[in-house]
């Protein structure tokens, strides 16, 4: 915990543990994805052990500092978006389409704001 927090004292630490918490959130619900609807037997318990792992680092990234997380979320949510994005094209051949797009981008506007707008 010591070191987590060391890690985040620096915006580029709070940035790389966002983005491996953000990357593990989504690896572990395409797990899920996966477990459900692409797997059967040992595949599929295989899919859901990995994906329950995968969510437990997530949290454990996610909660363990001692951060203003609600301000945080902001990058969070578009680091999660992106990393959806590539997932699902990678696991499972899903483009991004016009729509998810243009979706993403609100996402990446409405984090850049919570982030960076000053009170």
């Amino acid at each position: 915990m010591r070191l987590l927090n060391q890690v985040v004292a620096a915006p580029i630490g709070v940035f790389t543990v966002l983005s491996l918490a953000a990357f593990a959130e989504a690896f572990g619900d395409s797990c899920f994805q996966a477990g459900l609807h692409r797997a059967t037997g040992l595949m599929r318990v295989g899919s859901f052990t990995v994906g329950v792992l995968a969510l437990t680092v997530y949290g454990l990234l996610v909660n363990s500092p001692p951060w203003d997380f609600g301000r945080l979320i902001g990058v969070y949510a578009g680091l999660f978006f992106l990393f959806a994005q590539v997932l699902a094209k990678i696991r499972f051949s899903q483009p991004a389409t016009p729509p998810i797009l243009l979706g993403g981008f609100f996402i990446a506007l409405g984090g850049a704001i919570i982030t960076f707008w000053k009170k």
